[in-house]
């Protein structure tokens, strides 16, 4: 059987199904609002419930085995919020009744294995390692980190932490910004050099790797088609070990954009 990636359409979710069925999320920021009116003044009411309600409607639509929530389920560093300790043991409590939950830490979960064991029943979340884990022949990392070497043995990776979008600009000048997904593959020469073997011995497969949208409608994100390897975030961009010229960019609700060279020659050229 062929493995499945099926980005749910106008959602930042996505279905990945081998032997068995897994949903796939990233970057919730569940407990923004606390750091939002904490550092501005501004007082946003908790999306917890809507965005549960969202995942919910996610499961029961798709059936998934497993949930994988792709990094940055909390948002507040490197403390708890009492915002994030009321809401996130509830959302992951909710979640795992109905489909087993894998999370890969992010860069902001340095505390949720003090939020899961605050859980009523946490045995059905397992904890996976920062580096990310295999599932299913499907490799899954945040991407603040080097992916575990098992990752690049497979065909496909998924990946977040940057947000991805896409900026339009107007000829006024006037732009907004569009969650995308983002569909490129990698360069084994820089992670030879980091890993220090060969691409025999590393076993390479020449991965997909799919960057997946934030979730989390309040945390902004980065324009890919304005950014180059030094503007995006994690080692994996900053050592050029992604290929993002020739990434394809597409929205949410399916479009095809191009490549993000193409995009960035459109920029320059309304400009």
């Amino acid at each position: 059987m062929s493995i499945v990636i099926e980005p749910l359409v106008n959602e930042p979710a996505v279905r990945v199904e081998n032997t068995i069925r897994v949903l796939v999320l990233a970057d919730l920021h569940l407990g923004i609002e606390w750091d939002i009116h904490n550092n501005s003044g501004i007082v946003i009411p908790s999306q917890s419930d809507k965005g549960l309600t969202r995942v919910l409607q996610y499961i029961d639509t798709i059936k998934p085995d497993r949930v994988v929530l792709l990094g940055d389920i909390k948002h507040n560093i490197p403390w708890i919020s009492w915002q994030e300790r009321e809401e996130i043991p509830y959302f992951l409590d909710k979640i795992s009744q109905k489909a087993s939950v894998d999370i890969v830490p992010g860069n902001h979960d340095g505390d949720m294995e003090q939020l899961i064991n605050l859980m009523p029943d946490p045995s059905h979340i397992t904890l996976r390692p920062v580096k990310g884990f295999v599932l299913d022949n499907v490799g899954y990392f945040h991407g603040h980190t080097w992916p575990a070497l098992e990752l690049l043995s497979c065909k496909h990776i998924l990946m977040a932490h940057n947000h991805p979008t896409i900026r339009f600009t107007d000829t006024l000048g006037h732009s907004s910004a569009e969650p995308a997904w983002i569909r490129t593959s990698m360069d084994h020469q820089p992670l030879e050099e980091h890993y220090r073997i060969d691409k025999i011995q590393m076993q390479w497969s020449d991965p997909e790797v799919i960057i997946i949208p934030a979730f989390c409608e309040l945390c902004g994100g980065a324009a890919f088609n304005e950014s180059f390897h030094e503007d995006l975030l994690g080692p994996v961009f900053s050592s050029k070990a992604i290929n993002l010229d020739k990434g394809e960019a597409y929205l949410l609700d399916g479009t095809r954009l191009g490549t993000l060279n193409e995009l960035r020659k459109i920029n320059r050229h309304d400009r």
